[in-house]
């Protein structure tokens, strides 16, 4: 491996920069507690691991270059952000009845959903796969293996996500208070269906790089 460090202070200021995965899990924390966003986080996880594997074997490198994969990746992680988002937008329409009807299945719905929806927002972003691919390179010398090297990487990475999340979720659980009034979850609803909306529209919109 080369400039590790240098590696460290990177993927902090990439893991920090808002996006589909920040999105997600501020809702899911907000709108179900700590315990949503545990799991959202564990599933983020998860993809990522899978992103990991699958660069070491080489098949982040077939998404990238074959147009097809890439679009069908592309335009799967597409449509689920943008039913998430519409399904938060949709949540505003039915919140009070809702919650009078039944506060308790619900909230356990939500928890039980977390996980599939920060595994399946990372998994489904073949921008991930890309990232993966171009970015863990250049941080490894060409001439030497690079299973092992690209192993510690991915998994430095995936640790510093988690460590990133755990103060996220702790920061907003801090401010739980005034973030979880209903006038205020209304607006979170609101804007982070916007921002999947746009996201998914955006990640349509990429296209493959060769």
């Amino acid at each position: 491996m080369e400039n590790f460090y240098l590696f460290v202070i990177t993927c902090i200021f990439l893991i920090i920069l808002p996006g589909p995965d920040t999105a997600i899990m501020t809702k899911n924390t907000l709108t179900v507690g700590k315990q949503g966003g545990f799991k959202t986080m564990l599933g983020i996880c998860c993809a990522l691991s899978i992103h990991t594997l699958t660069a070491i074997v080489g098949l982040s490198a077939i998404i990238a270059k074959s147009a097809l994969l890439f679009s069908i990746f592309k335009y799967i992680g597409a449509i689920y952000l943008i039913y998430l988002g519409i399904k938060s937008l949709w949540a505003l329409r039915n919140k009070n009845t809702t919650e009078t009807i039944e506060p308790i299945a619900k909230s356990k719905y939500k928890n039980e959903s977390s996980f599939k929806q920060g595994f399946l927002t990372n998994l489904l972003n073949p921008k991930i796969a890309v990232f993966f691919l171009t970015f863990l390179p250049q941080f490894v010398n060409p001439e030497s293996h690079t299973f092992m090297p690209f192993l510690i990487l991915g998994i430095t990475y995936i640790v510093l996500t988690v460590v990133w999340y755990l103060f996220y979720i702790y920061l907003l659980n801090q401010i739980s208070s005034f973030m979880k009034k209903p006038k205020t979850q209304k607006v979170i609803e609101g804007i982070t269906g916007t921002i999947l909306i746009g996201f998914g529209i955006k990640l349509a919109q990429e296209k493959v790089r060769t």
